[in-house]
């Protein structure tokens, strides 16, 4: 029996290899003639395809027989390779230099998508999501967490934009474009026939003398600087937000609440902690009506305004339980043969509740704070005694202020015999509990806990999209100030790093003699990307001032005398170049060295990839075939 005819026949030839198999496939078939080679040569991969219940099935009989035939699978290689593609994997498979060419397209779409936001002068992106909430921000690592991004190359920048957030707190946007730099680059390399392998040692060797140059030649020590240094920082990192043109009130802002949080660890080391800085937002006044509150302010109110507002030398419950009427646990019957029993097993629940209230007030405390409900019952009680109770107070909030002010979180009152007690040690202390009037709305602050320091800071702003903005703003300067009371090092910002870098790595690759020169030197191209981007979004003229801030630190490096040129970065005001030390635009050290090690290890991770396999998902219905129909009960087997 012919192949040609068997297929004709039993499976319709041209549609199923057509549906199934694609054009190619059937063109090199029919050139190949190869169907006139299976049955002769092959009897029982006849007897396998007319058994076969799928056409799966039948790639397994073809492909057998062709790889194991050497004289026909030379004459038909693009079956055979095709074949084996769909036949092992079940999915879509794209190699080599199309796949490297998707994940740089892909790299380099997300990069576009935040590069214009770059810089003190960079642009807003307002993105509204799936359910219409709007969100106007030039955060990088905002902007990339809002986008639905589904390449999964693309999902490396995201991912990569998170990190930096996490690990730093700024230069999210820098190190998602330089990554995307990176990749083009390396691209072009592959293209011109250099390894990907050569590219990826020689990107990782101009990574470690990068970081190694950052350290002994553009890092400044904060000692020497003073406050003032800390306060540049934190101007620096606000100068692209929205509160930019306040960034001296909200500097000093900053600073002093990240002092106010400082703790020295066993090991004598200072630590800063930007999560022990609660920042609320209130609708309503200017921006420059926010203030620094030196305690923990909540956004609650008193239970009850018969309750004082004011307590001095606070002592704070902090309970997470329910403070209501005791009654029956749920599927607990209570048969009475008295009716008049009952008003006494009601005077009881009352009873208990007023005990379990009065264990607290016993124990000295004068406010009460606790994450669940306060009925009207237990209310009585704390205004009969003068104590300040709020309810519905955040899990998280509850825990600082217990951390803030040494207090105990009390989940129950019975204690391990039975019974229940409130022990005086599970109070927490503060100078004073108040509640203020803020715009419409009113807080409780503990002012002064006694056990460790804490600030708040209350910002005041138009609308919720400016309050939202600004409050990833101080997020991100209360980060920079972190970094640098942490590592006490910061570098001139303003491009002044990576031009000096991209003068110092292309210096470093004309001296090697080996395959990483070309990588070390696109590397050194792929940091200029960062001041010509802040020269684009300034509408300066990015080719000139670029080439003179490269002259200038060519010239720092090359001359002992011009060594100061190396604090020179871009003025993008002036449009031009000046002294970014003295201008006070300034960096943590940790934010550059991070920002180039991600970036670099980002581009590596997609670089190294050369194959792209999706797997085709199953159909819910299940197969076509036969056992897949008695399954279903579409025919009886």
């Amino acid at each position: 029996m012919g192949m040609d005819g068997w297929m004709h026949r039993e499976m319709g030839m041209d549609g199923w290899m057509h549906r199934e198999m694609g054009p190619v496939v059937t063109r090199e078939i029919k050139k190949n003639q190869v169907s006139d080679h299976l049955p002769s040569r092959r009897p029982d991969l006849l007897l396998a395809a007319a058994c076969a219940t799928s056409w799966s099935s039948y790639h397994t009989a073809c492909v057998k027989y062709i790889i194991a035939d050497a004289p026909l699978k030379r004459r038909a290689p693009k079956v055979c390779d095709v074949w084996q593609k769909q036949l092992a994997l079940g999915g879509e498979r794209t190699s080599g230099a199309e796949v490297r060419s998707q994940n740089v397209m892909a790299a380099v779409a997300v990069a576009n998508v935040v590069k214009s936001s770059l810089g003190p002068v960079g642009l807003d992106k307002m993105l509204v999501d799936d359910i219409g909430d709007v969100t106007v921000t030039n955060d990088g690592a905002t902007i990339l967490q809002l986008l639905e991004v589904e390449h999964p190359a693309g999902k490396v920048l995201v991912e990569l934009a998170q990190l930096q957030d996490q690990e730093v707190g700024d230069g999210t946007t820098s190190v998602v474009v330089v990554a995307a730099e990176l990749l083009k680059f390396a691209e072009q390399l592959v293209k011109d026939g250099v390894h990907p392998t050569s590219i990826i040692s020689g990107y990782r060797l101009a990574c470690k003398e990068a970081v190694k140059y950052i350290q002994e030649n553009m890092s400044l020590a904060t000692e020497e600087l003073g406050r003032e240094a800390i306060i540049n920082a934190a101007k620096t990192s606000m100068s692209s937000k929205i509160i930019g043109s306040e960034s001296d009130f909200f500097a000093s802002i900053v600073v002093d609440a990240m002092n106010a949080v400082k703790r020295v660890t066993s090991k004598g080391k200072a630590k800063y902690n930007v999560k022990s800085v609660n920042v609320l937002k209130a609708h309503g006044g200017r921006a420059s009506e926010s203030r620094l509150v030196d305690g923990y302010a909540l956004n609650c109110t008193i239970a009850s305004q018969a309750m004082p507002k004011h307590i001095a030398n606070a002592k704070i419950a902090c309970l997470d339980m329910n403070l209501h009427k005791a009654r029956m646990k749920l599927g607990v019957n209570v048969v009475l043969s008295d009716p008049e029993k009952l008003e006494a097993i009601r005077q009881r629940e009352a009873d208990i509740t007023k005990e379990q209230i009065g264990k607290i007030i016993a124990s000295g405390a004068n406010v009460v704070l606790t994450s669940q409900g306060i009925d009207d019952l237990c209310l009585k009680y704390f205004v009969e005694a003068n104590i300040m109770a709020v309810r519905r107070v955040a899990k998280e909030d509850l825990k600082r202020i217990a951390r803030a002010s040494g207090a105990t979180i009390v989940m129950s009152l019975a204690n391990l015999e039975g019974e229940e007690t409130f022990e005086e040690s599970n109070l927490g202390f503060a100078e004073a509990v108040t509640q203020e009037p803020v715009c419409d709305d009113e807080l409780i602050i503990v002012h002064k806990p006694k056990a460790k320091s804490a600030a708040s800071i209350i910002l005041r702003g138009a609308n919720i999209f400016m309050l939202d903005e600004m409050e990833r703003a101080i997020h991100d300067a209360l980060s920079v100030v972190k970094r640098v009371l942490e590592s006490k090092q910061i570098v001139p910002g303003g491009g002044a790093v990576e031009a000096a870098l991209s003068v110092f790595l292309e210096n470093f690759a004309t001296s090697l003699s080996s395959r990483e020169q070309l990588a070390i030197a696109e590397f050194a191209r792929a940091l200029l990307v960062i001041p010509k981007t802040l020269a684009v979004n300034a509408a300066c003229d990015a080719t000139e001032l670029v080439s003179r801030l490269r002259a200038f630190h060519n010239a720092s490096q090359t001359d002992k005398s011009k060594e100061s040129h190396k604090w020179i970065g871009l003025d993008l005001m002036g449009n031009g170049v000046r002294d970014n030390v003295n201008a006070g635009v300034v960096e943590p050290a940790m934010s550059k060295v991070k920002s180039i090690k991600f970036a670099t290890e980002a581009a590596i991770s997609v670089l190294r990839i050369d194959d792209y396999i999706k797997i085709t998902p199953n159909q819910e219905g299940g197969g076509n075939d036969y056992h897949s129909a008695v399954q279903s009960g579409a025919i009886q087997g």
